[in-house]
């Protein structure tokens, strides 16, 4: 009764002082229990106690909804937004779309509630496209979640008109338009197919499909690429995939192929990306030969997260990093010319904490700041809410605190990439000191040491603090403090000092008192310390530590190496405790490695002291890797280095060696020879002789000692030699053939090592055997393997004498041996004639002509197409041998009417067409088999009855039939022509036989109708109908 009594006086005195508030009342009672009563009157609160320490809290988000994207074709019928907060008592939801609250009992509503989610339930995009968020309210506060988009995804079909074809001749580039659909969202993939599904074109350094545009860049067209191309559009959002129409490719054939200069087409934008991201950049050109792509950032280094992909195409930075922005650039580089393209990355941030709010207790009128502090590029803006509403507030700085500032608080950074939240509940309480949850403990103390008793009472406002041993009160003194926040602490501990210890805690809401006790226990003492030591890299060595402890506690070694506390699990591949005792720490340190080396501490530990000591370990080794290599002089043949001599390892330094590589090294660094040859220990420079003039190098420097050698040093900045007349003359000069009127100069290239400077190039001599003076011409493209020299007056297949010569800049080099070529003879000045032929079937025939008179005749090319169907450039080809006269045309469609002509070629070109020769092809065969109507033994024999197969309109008339009897697994057999439509074959004496039976006609055979027979005198019959 008394304690309930209690409970009504503190409840009406409270009501009677705030009227109409309620707050969270603590009332400290002098009951049997000494219990702190609490009882909950919202929204203040007073305290957070009882018997159990109270539980409630406001709400805490752990689902918040997300951007989410419904497909238009979606067979789920609805959009399920996630919002779930935990909340003591549970939290109640409302939904807010573009600033409205949703009506959930509104008449036809889609909305619902399950939970906290928001169900949309039949979504329609004209009506629920929009921001939502939630908000989550308990007795204690309010909180916003994050806000999300609700957005319809779709990828419409592609346009139905025909695509035109595109012509391209072989050696030029060609740019095939996806031009994808209308869509959303607009992330898509792209992949191209040839000619049907799923022969996707495979990606080269020719090939390359922008992910941007979706469009196909062929660098180079050549033959192999004619056929039908179709756009691929995938949007994994809502797992769609379309097809465009196929837009035709017809490469046209031009000779000689021509080269052309790189030309870049597809060119990456200025990109902004978020730290963290990853980002690609896209490059592709055009070009004959295939171009090269380059890529580097003009304001530094490429950074080392970057990864060069879809040979040379695309440049990957991962993780990008605010360093990583800057100027980019692209090059595509063949041997006919160079293209450029450079763009800026901008690298930006989302906003992140760097300091936020989090859920805290406060003492009523006292001083409290809430501090917000977000990085982000650009820097992001701050906001506060309280309880779900706009605090205009710039900061949340309380002077004096009152119940009415308890509530849930959010703060918001924000910048144009994106929102954050941070979410706390403050609650401002009082409260009479209480013990309960936290009473003085039993403490253990090291004789001679120091020890902290602590004293931590609930209590609002903060209370005032005493201390008393047994029954004496305590002050301050030389070995006694007592700390601001009540903790007892005591110097230099004896064994006068155990005893029980009663901390005292008063406010003006009460007062309460705990107590504990201190035992003092022996201190902890090394008796062993380790010793310096000096060792070779590889050797083992022992660190002894041994101490005496009280024997009440456990005792444990660590160590550590230069502060560093020693994983023994981790590092058990060097380092193993020795089992001696539980007061032995012994270290083994096994196969030592230089980082070894250092200061060594053992530190002994009980549960309430520990004692340390220490000693050096000197590991001596192969030297360090020398610092600051970089060339100080350089010629056409040699680079003098400088070099910083590394850390010998407590061993002399006898020698180094140098080594370099070279762009066509690929990536081998190979031994240097230098002047002098031995490069003593005791020098930091040194001259490398024996290089190519006009070649970028890196060097390195590598130490050795009586010990061994140690790691090389990090390479040299990037260095020229510098520039020499070439040397090397181009080889295996020759040539001759060609066109009419040509003379063709062939040679093997200089390779790049030995073109000794820029502007490398040819210098092609030439004269007739019986001539006197050289003409020479200079060609400019270093990889350029042949000259055609055309001159209408250069007779035909006359001998030439021919040389070649390199040079760059600084001159001119030696010239090749002679060689002796031939210019080209005349291409065929007739045509053929008396030009015939027939039609052999529906896809086949024979064409023949009269052989050309001239001697110079290589052979003949036969063109033929349909006359009405095809275009002459689209025209099939077959090419004979000079010494026939006819060939079979084939692949050919059934009844129609092709135009034929045949023209003669040698090495100088193609001689003028033939008259056009007209063949109209048979009608093609039956395209259903023959019915078998019956069969039936008769003795020996087996007799095989079908009807007869009436061909189609567009079919050609039967003239018989044929009967192929084979062994089955076989494809030969014995094969039988009939005019009827019966047969009687000798039975086999064993084994399974298939029977074939086709119609025969002028266009061909036709589909194929099959019997099975099996030997051994017991024949059974089971037709089976198999179109071929």
């Amino acid at each position: 009764m008394q304690y309930e009594r209690g409970l009504d006086y503190a409840k009406s005195r409270w009501q009677s002082q705030f009227q109409d508030l309620y707050y969270l009342i603590t009332i400290s009672y002098p009951l049997a229990t000494h219990e702190c009563v609490t009882f909950v009157i919202y929204p203040g609160l007073v305290c957070l106690l009882s018997a159990d320490e109270a539980t409630g809290y406001g709400p805490v988000f752990e689902e918040q909804p997300v951007d989410t994207i419904y497909p238009e074709e979606s067979p789920e019928a609805k959009i399920t937004m996630s919002c779930r907060a935990r909340a003591n008592p549970p939290a109640t939801y409302k939904w807010i779309m573009e600033d409205m609250e949703i009506d959930l009992n509104a008449q036809g509503s889609h909305y619902s509630l399950v939970g906290g989610n928001l169900v949309i339930s039949n979504p329609i995009k004209t009506k629920h496209v929009g921001q939502y968020f939630c908000l989550a309210t308990n007795m204690y506060g309010t909180v916003i979640s994050r806000e999300a988009s609700v957005q319809f995804g779709y990828l419409d079909l592609f346009s139905s008109e025909e695509r035109e074809s595109v012509l391209v001749k072989e050696g030029q580039g060609a740019v095939l338009l996806c031009a994808p659909p209308p869509h959303y969202p607009a992330e898509l993939s792209f992949r191209w197919i040839l000619n049907e599904f799923p022969t996707f074109i495979p990606l080269d350094k020719r090939r390359f499909v922008s992910q941007i545009t979706g469009n196909l860049y062929i660098s180079k067209v050549d033959s192999s690429d004619s056929g039908n191309y179709s756009c691929i559009a995938s949007s994994q959002s809502i797992s769609k995939s379309v097809f465009s129409n196929y837009i035709p490719l017809v490469p046209l054939a031009e000779r000689p192929i021509r080269k052309y200069p790189a030309d870049l087409k597809v060119k990456f934008p200025d990109t902004t990306a978020l730290v963290g991201q990853n980002i690609t950049l896209e490059c592709f050109a055009l070009g004959n030969p295939v171009p090269e792509i380059r890529w580097k950032k003009l304001d530094g280094q490429l950074p080392p997260n970057h990864e060069v992909r879809m040979a040379g195409a695309h440049l990957h930075l991962y993780n990008v990093q605010f360093e990583d922005g800057g100027s980019y650039q692209c090059e595509a580089v063949n041997s006919r010319g160079k293209d450029y393209h450079a763009a800026r990355v901008s690298v930006e941030a989302f906003p992140e904490w760097m300091e936020h709010i989090s859920s805290t207790e406060k003492d009523l009128s006292s001083d409290y700041t809430m501090s917000c502090v977000a990085s982000g590029k650009p820097e992001p803006r701050i906001r506060w809410l309280k309880n779900g509403e706009l605090s205009d507030r710039k900061e949340m700085r309380f002077s004096s605190l009152t119940f009415d500032d308890s509530g849930m608080y959010q703060c918001i950074a924000e910048n144009h990439h994106g929102v954050i939240y941070a979410n706390a509940e403050l609650r401002v309480h009082v409260c009479a000191p209480t013990f309960e949850h936290n009473p003085v403990k039993r403490v253990l103390a090291p004789k001679n040491g120091r020890v902290v008793i602590q004293c931590r009472p609930k209590a609002a406002p903060k209370p005032t603090f005493s201390w008393s041993k047994d029954t004496e009160l305590l002050y301050n003194s030389t070995r006694v403090f007592i700390w601001e926040d009540g903790s007892l602490e005591i110097l230099n501990v004896t064994r006068a000092d155990e005893g029980r210890y009663t901390c005292f805690a008063e406010n003006d809401r009460g007062k309460a008192n705990s107590t504990g006790s201190l035992l003092v226990t022996e201190s902890t003492k090394i008796t062993m310390a380790p010793s310096n030591a000096d060792v070779k890299v590889g050797e083992n060595t022992r660190m002894q530590c041994a101490a005496s402890h009280d024997p009440s506690l456990d005792i444990t070694f660590i160590w550590s190496l230069d502060g560093r506390v020693i994983d023994l699990h981790k590092d058990s591949q060097h380092y193993e405790r020795t089992l001696n005792g539980s007061s032995n720490g012994e270290l083994l340190i096994k196969s030592l490695q230089l980082k070894h080396a250092g200061r060594y501490t053992c530190t002994a530990q009980t549960p309430i002291d520990n004692v340390t000591a220490s000693a050096h370990l000197v590991v001596r080794g192969p030297p360090g890797a020398p610092g600051g290599v970089r060339v100080m002089n350089k010629t056409d043949k040699s680079v003098t280095l400088q070099w910083s001599r590394g850390a010998d390892n407590h061993n002399p330094i006898s020698k180094y060696t140098i080594q370099y590589r070279d762009s066509f090294s690929k990536e081998v660094w190979k031994n240097a020879t230098t002047s002098p040859t031995d490069v003593e220990g005791n020098t930091e420079m040194a001259t490398v002789v024996d290089l190519f003039p006009w070649i970028e190098y890196e060097f390195r420097v590598i130490a050795t000692s009586a010990l061994g050698t140690g790691e090389p040093s990090s390479p040299s900045p990037k260095d020229k030699t510098l520039e020499a007349i070439p040397v090397v003359a181009p080889s295996d000069v020759g040539g001759g053939g060609g066109s009419s009127r040509e003379l063709t100069i062939t040679w093997t290239p200089v390779q790049p090592q030995y073109y000794y400077g820029p502007n490398f190039g040819y210098i092609v001599a030439f004269k007739p055997q019986d001539g006197h003076e050289w003409s020479k011409v200079t060609v400019a493209d270093p990889q350029a393997k042949r000259y055609v020299h055309k001159d209408p007056s250069i007779p035909p297949s006359t001998e030439f004498q021919v040389k070649v010569k390199a040079f760059n800049s600084k001159g001119e080099g030696p010239f090749s041996l002679t060689a002796i070529i031939y210019s080209a003879q005349d291409a065929p000045s007739e045509a053929p004639v008396s030009v015939d032929g027939r039609a052999l079937s529906a896809t086949e025939a024979i064409v023949w002509w009269l052989p050309l008179s001239q001697s110079n005749i290589d052979g003949y090319q036969v063109k033929y197409w349909r006359n009405q169907e095809d275009s002459e450039g689209r025209a099939q080809r077959v090419v004979v041998p000079g010494s026939e006269n006819h060939t079979r045309l084939e692949s050919m469609k059934p009844d129609s009417h092709y135009l034929i002509e045949v023209r003669g070629y040698n090495s100088a070109g193609y001689g003028p067409a033939s008259e056009h020769l007209q063949i109209h092809t048979k009608k093609a065969p039956p395209s259903r088999p023959p019915r078998i109507a019956g069969k039936k033994l008769k003795g020996r024999k087996v007799n095989i009855v079908w009807e007869h197969v009436e061909p189609l309109a567009n079919e050609a008339p039967v003239d018989g039939y044929k009967v192929l009897c084979r062994q089955q697994g076989h494809s030969t057999g014995t094969l039988y022509t009939t005019g009827k439509q019966s047969i009687d074959l000798l039975l086999p004496t064993d084994g399974n036989y298939v029977v074939e039976v086709r119609a025969h006609t002028e266009g061909g055979d036709g589909a194929v109708a099959q019997v099975n027979i099996t030997g051994n005198r017991q024949t059974h019959l089971s037709p089976s109908f198999t179109i071929l």
